[in-house]
C-alpha cells in the first residue's frame, strides 16, 4: 500500500479536537455548521492516511502550544496562579482538563496511563512525581494533585474500560492513590493537597469529593452562582491553604462555563472502542481525542500486563469491524528539555520502550504483530514538538 498524501483527501475531526485545531486554543467553540461538517470519522481510513493524520495532530498541537497567543496566555495565568496542577488520569482521550477547565495548555502537569491505574510504589512513577514536586517547593510552589476517575451518566458502557466500567471500583482506586499521597508527602496537606475529582464524560462534568462524604457535582451549578464558589470550596476542603484554594476556583468556574456550553449544544457521544493506535512512553499531549488511542506511561515495574491488554483491545476492535484490520500503529515516545545527552538518552527509552512493547505483541497476538507499524519517536517537550526517528515503514 502506498503512502498516501495528506491533502489527497479531507480529514474531518470531531468533538473536542477539532475544537483545539480549528481555532488554536483550548476552549474555543466550534461553530454548529462546522460540527455539522465533522461526522465522518478517522477511524475507517486506510492505515497509512490514520497515521498521516495522527502525525499531522501533532503538528498542529506543537503550533498551538508554541503561538504567541497560547505561550503568553500560559505565563500570565502561571503569573497569577503560583500552584502546580498535577493531574493523575486515564489515557482516554475525552480526559482533557484544560479543555473542559479552560486554562492554557501546558498548565496542567499530566500522568496518564491505561485505565488511570497507578501505585506510588512503582520506583518510576514514585521517583518522578516526588521529583515534580520537590522542584515545586525549590520554587516556593505548592502543589494541587487532582486524582481523576471517570464515567457516564448515559451508559455504563462509556464508562472506564480499565475498570470494566466499575465506577464504585474507579472510586476505590483513586481514593487508594490518595492515601498513598498522604503517606508520602503529608497529612497536613499544606504543601501537597491530593484531591479525588470525578469526570462525568456525557458532559465534561467535574465532580469534586471533599474530605468527607461532601461532593461539589458542576454540572448542577450555573455560571451565575460563582460568586458562592470560594464558600462551597472551603466547606468542601476545610484544611486546603487559601493559594492553593485561590488557584483551583478557576478551574472549577471555567467547567461551569465549559458544561453550560455542553448543555445548550448538541454533540455525538462515542460510544464504542474504535483505537487504532498503542502509545508507549510519554509526551503524548496531543492524543485528546476519543477512541483512537490507547497510551500506557511507562511507569509499572510490569509493562507487559497494560501492552497485553491494549493489543487485546485493538485485536477485537478489528475483529468487530469497528476498525479496518490493515494495521494498527505502535507508537513510543520520550520527552526531553534539551539537545545532547538528555536528548540521546531519550531516543534510546523510546527505542528500548518500542522494542519490548512489539515483543509482546509478537509473542502474545502472532497475527496481530504482522499488522503492526512501528514508530518511534521523541518530543521537545518545551514546544511539544514530536520528531518521529524511523517510521519502520
Amino acid at each position: 500500500m502506498g503512502r498516501a498524501n495528506l491533502r489527497s483527501r479531507p480529514f474531518v475531526l470531531h468533538g473536542i479536537a477539532a475544537s483545539l485545531l480549528l481555532h488554536g486554543k483550548a476552549g474555543a467553540r466550534v461553530p454548529q455548521r462546522e460540527v455539522r461538517q465533522m461526522k465522518t470519522s478517522i477511524h475507517s481510513h486506510p492505515i497509512h492516511e490514520r497515521i498521516d493524520w495522527l502525525m499531522d495532530l501533532s503538528r498542529k498541537h506543537s503550533i498551538s502550544f508554541c503561538s504567541p497567543e497560547n505561550h503568553l496566555a500560559r505565563q500570565r495565568y502561571l503569573a497569577e496562579h503560583n500552584t502546580l496542577i498535577v493531574a493523575m488520569k486515564c489515557m482516554d482521550g475525552r480526559i482533557h482538563l484544560p479543555f473542559v477547565t479552560r486554562t492554557p495548555l501546558g498548565v496542567i502537569y499530566p500522568f496518564r496511563n491505561l485505565g488511570g491505574i497507578f501505585d506510588l510504589g512503582w520506583p518510576y512513577l514514585g521517583d518522578m512525581l516526588a521529583d515534580t514536586v520537590e522542584t515545586a517547593v525549590r520554587e516556593g510552589r505548592r502543589v494541587l494533585i487532582i486524582i481523576t476517575y471517570h464515567f457516564s451518566r448515559g451508559a455504563t458502557s462509556r464508562g472506564c474500560a480499565g475498570f470494566d466500567c466499575n465506577k464504585d471500583a474507579a472510586i476505590a482506586h483513586a481514593y487508594g492513590i490518595q492515601q498513598q499521597m498522604t503517606a508520602l508527602f503529608g497529612a497536613s496537606h499544606q504543601t501537597v493537597y491530593p484531591l479525588v475529582c470525578g469526570f462525568e464524560t456525557d458532559r465534561d462534568a467535574l465532580i469534586f469529593h471533599g474530605a468527607t462524604e461532601q461532593k461539589l457535582d458542576l454540572s448542577e451549578l450555573k455560571p451565575e452562582q460563582s460568586p458562592s464558589l470560594p464558600a462551597r470550596l472551603s466547606a468542601l476542603y476545610p484544611d486546603m491553604p487559601a493559594p492553593v484554594l485561590r488557584d483551583l476556583l478557576p478551574l472549577i468556574e471555567g467547567n461551569i462555563r465549559h458544561v453550560a456550553d455542553i448543555g445548550h449544544s448538541q454533540r455525538e457521544l462515542e460510544i464504542e472502542h474504535q483505537e487504532w493506535v498503542i502509545c508507549i512512553g510519554r509526551g503524548f499531549d496531543f492524543l485528546h481525542v476519543p477512541n483512537v488511542a490507547l497510551i500506557i506511561g511507562p511507569y509499572s515495574p510490569d509493562l507487559s500486563h497494560p501492552i497485553r491488554q491494549a493489543a487485546g483491545i485493538i485485536k477485537a476492535n478489528m475483529q468487530s469491524g469497528r476498525i479496518p484490520d490493515d494495521g494498527f500503529l505502535l507508537l513510543s515516545s520520550s520527552p526531553y528539555q534539551e539537545p545532547g545527552t538528555q536528548k540521546a538518552r531519550a531516543a534510546l527509552k523510546s527505542r528500548f520502550l518500542s522494542d519490548f512493547a512489539s515483543a509482546v505483541i509478537k509473542r502474545e497476538f502472532p497475527e496481530l504483530g504482522e499488522r503492526m507499524i512501528s514508530r518511534n519517536a521523541i518530543v521537545h517537550w518545551p514546544e511539544r514538538r514530536l520528531e518521529v526517528q524511523d517510521s519502520g515503514l
